[in-house]
């Protein structure tokens, strides 16, 4: 009996001294670390993303987004800063929309009705067969608004065709006025607007002064001249009409080098953005490239879409000064427009949410040009 009862006051005093052992080394490690005797292991947090990550790498989006990209404009960071306050309607004034494309068939807005095949925009162009029915016949309109989308995945799109390639410059102009006219008195967020040419026109000038008065930010092509449009004899309109609510875009490439084709202008563009060779979406449901300062516009355009959907009480002043005060850098891109640099939409995002907590004539154009450097119709590609 004796011997038994021997045994268990041993085996306690064994299991309390391994107790005591254990309790002391966790006492002993924790004071080394500063912290309570429990030891708790952490991770670091990944940041999670407002949108996929995975869309910054689909097949109709360029390295302009791409993560892995340098020469991108550091768009992953945004969206995980990203937070959606309001929808934003951004007016696409081109050659009109794929309605059925699958990379935008549900970012389609209208003013009026539901979306369907005779309701997805507005035709001004001349010789139009149904209003309601933009429909793009020649690519740049789908393409510039599949940019638009892949910054801002849920914009809603408000497609307005001027272009007709056999329409005459004045033709297409009053096109342009007309789509113009039609986002200023809907009172649109943003109008896209890539295209021009080298002379003024006066009910233009008119309209776009009436959306500054609204607050309507305009995005435009600094077209593709290969000028300097800082001398007036080589201006190109709309951009090189001076408003406060006009940001006037050229292109770079993935060397962070200017294009050959794109105009620029200290005083007169605004900043540069990806160009060259931009994967996006085409008519027909089909994914393709092209080339210019259309599609560099289309990237602020999309950044600026952004910025306004989380801060919507920004004006259009403080969104073009965010926009250009974030603008990074570059040496190649030095004198060639004001701010010397390149989008960055993380950059921006991170601006606004400082901001918000403080407070006959010559054919218009398309910018856009092909790989091999031709310019189509003059558009802004």
């Amino acid at each position: 009996m004796k011997t038994n009862t021997m045994k268990m006051m041993i085996r306690r005093l064994v299991v309390l001294n391994v107790l005591a052992t254990i309790s002391f080394a966790s006492f002993a490690q924790s004071n080394i670390q500063g912290t309570l005797p429990r030891v708790v292991q952490t991770q670091k947090v990944e940041e999670k993303s407002y949108f996929d990550p995975k869309d910054l790498t689909s097949n109709y989006v360029s390295w302009g987004i791409n993560p892995e990209n340098p020469s991108s404009i550091n768009l992953l960071e945004a969206w995980k800063h990203y937070k959606k306050k309001r929808d934003i309607v951004v007016a696409v004034v081109d050659t009109g929309i794929d309605p059925v494309h699958p990379f935008l068939e549900k970012n389609i807005f209208v003013e009026q009705g539901r979306v369907d095949e005779t309701n997805f925009g507005v035709d001004f162009s001349k010789d139009k067969k149904g209003r309601g029915a933009p429909l793009d016949q020649h690519g740049h309109g789908t393409h510039v608004s599949g940019i638009i989308k892949s910054i801002y995945p849920e914009v809603k799109i408000l497609a307005l065709k001027y272009y007709n390639p056999t329409a005459s410059g004045i033709d297409n102009l009053n096109s342009t006025v007309e789509a113009l006219r039609y986002a200023v008195d809907n009172n649109v967020d943003v109008i896209n607007y890539s295209g021009g040419g080298p002379e003024a026109a006066v009910e233009e000038l008119r309209i776009l002064k009436e959306a500054e008065r609204k607050g309507i930010l305009v995005v435009a092509a600094a077209g593709n001249e290969e000028s300097n449009i800082d001398d007036k004899k080589k201006a190109y309109f709309p951009a090189s009409y001076g408003l406060k609510n006009i940001i006037t875009v050229t292109a770079h490439d993935e060397d962070l080098k200017i294009l050959s084709s794109s105009n620029y202008g200290r005083a007169s563009v605004d900043i540069f953005a990806p160009g060259y060779r931009i994967k996006s979406s085409l008519q027909n449901g089909r994914a393709g490239y092209l080339t210019g300062t259309s599609q560099a516009t289309a990237f602020v355009t999309g950044v600026a879409a952004l910025i306004k959907s989380q801060f919507p009480g920004l004006s259009t002043e403080k969104i073009k000064e965010i926009i250009k005060a974030s603008a990074k850098k570059e040496i190649t891109m030095e004198g060639k427009c004001a701010t010397g640099g390149r989008l960055d939409a993380a950059s921006a995002l991170a601006l606004a949410s400082q901001y918000a907590g403080e407070s006959e004539m010559p054919n218009r154009q398309l910018a856009t040009k092909k790989e091999e450097g031709k310019i189509i119709y003059r558009l802004a590609n």
